[in-house]
């Protein structure tokens, strides 16, 4: 009977903060040496555009306001995680909305028996996944499950949980609801390594839903791998500003490695192992990432174009990345197609999804 991903869709903030952002950073930054780092950064990591739940203020200043972000003045905590619960319910129905039209998508969810939501930069309770069961009026015995810290990775590891209640309880309806907010995380510092990650990271959201009805993309596997000697390279700490964010620049070389081990020794129990080789890839990460990735598998650059796009468009969505990569692709993927997705998170952990379209057997 299988489990299949049967309907994705996304959603991110109205607000285009990137080129914002940089005029924000600059400010900050003490030294014209530092800026003009930031600036070629800027130039190579392959975004055009990333958007917030936070307003920009006027382009003369170059800042994002709303009392967050003032030089001198930026929310602490409290006020950030207090703003989270409505940011990410509000993106979080906008990507669940994304689902179906409105007519099929009531039907749908009228048969949701489960729910799996993750945002790992909020904390508090009741959780999203209480507000997201009241705002959609879904039934009150709905069995939910909130995933935290889990950083890039959140998307498979939703995933997973669904595919294994769907193998537990054939009848089950599973909706997945993943919401990154970076944006409320970042932090008043004149150092370059705090602000690199706010080059990147974007808010977003994903939602899917799950089912045993062959439709969609039938997931077939799960692997995970945690790299060794590799804990402080890709961490969040909370802090008096929210989360301080962190990724050493020896992440995508550590990754590369973990990926060449295991392309080489093979076997059933390798992450990458399949019935069939892949044709279609997942991985949402930064550039050096993708190109990490790329080389270590000895891919064509066409095999990463989609993550590649959807990193140009939004920026890196964390969490929801996977989401948006596999909504991109399942629109031009062809019946019985076998796909791969890769997601990385604070550990270092790697996990891989295998996958394949539905229409052949």
């Amino acid at each position: 009977m299988g489990a299949w991903l049967q309907r994705v869709g996304t959603a991110t903030p109205r607000h285009d903060v990137h080129q914002a952002f940089i005029a924000h950073a600059r400010q900050l930054l003490r030294s014209e040496r530092e800026r003009q780092l930031l600036d070629r950064l800027a130039e190579r990591c392959g975004i055009a555009h990333r958007y917030s739940v936070l307003e920009p203020a006027a382009l003369s200043r170059g800042l994002p306001e709303s009392g967050f972000y003032n030089l001198g003045a930026h929310a602490d905590s409290g006020a950030r995680m207090a703003l989270h619960d409505s940011a990410a319910l509000a993106l979080g129905l906008q990507a669940v909305h994304a689902l179906a039209p409105t007519d099929e998508l009531a039907a749908r969810l009228a048969r949701v028996t489960h729910l799996v939501v993750c945002s790992p930069t909020g904390c508090g309770a009741p959780g999203l996944e209480v507000l997201l069961i009241d705002a959609l009026a879904l039934p009150a015995d709905v069995q939910r499950t909130a995933l935290a810290t889990v950083g890039g990775a959140a998307g498979l590891a939703a995933l997973r949980l669904a595919r294994d209640t769907l193998c537990a309880a054939p009848d089950a309806h599973v909706l997945v609801v993943v919401v990154e907010l970076a944006s409320l995380h970042l932090r008043e510092s004149h150092a370059l390594d705090d602000l690199l990650p706010h080059l990147l990271l974007g808010d977003g959201a994903g939602a899917a839903l799950l089912g045993t009805e062959a439709e969609g993309a039938e997931l077939l596997d799960f692997r995970t791998r945690l790299l060794p000697a590799s804990r402080e390279l890709m961490t969040w700490r909370p802090g008096d500003q929210g989360l301080r964010l962190h990724q050493s620049g020896l992440v995508p070389g550590r990754i590369a490695e973990a990926l060449i081990d295991e392309r080489e020794r093979g076997g059933a129990h390798a992450l990458l192992a399949a019935a069939a080789t892949p044709t279609l890839w997942v991985a949402h990460a930064e550039t050096a990432v993708l190109d990490a990735v790329q080389a270590a598998l000895a891919l064509p650059r066409e095999a990463l174009a989609d993550s590649r796009a959807v990193l140009q468009a939004v920026g890196h969505v964390g969490a929801a990345g996977t989401l948006f990569v596999l909504r991109r692709l399942l629109r031009r993927a062809w019946p019985g197609a076998g796909g791969l997705a890769l997601a990385f998170g604070p550990g270092v952990v790697m996990d891989a999804m295998h996958w394949r379209i539905a229409g052949l057997s």
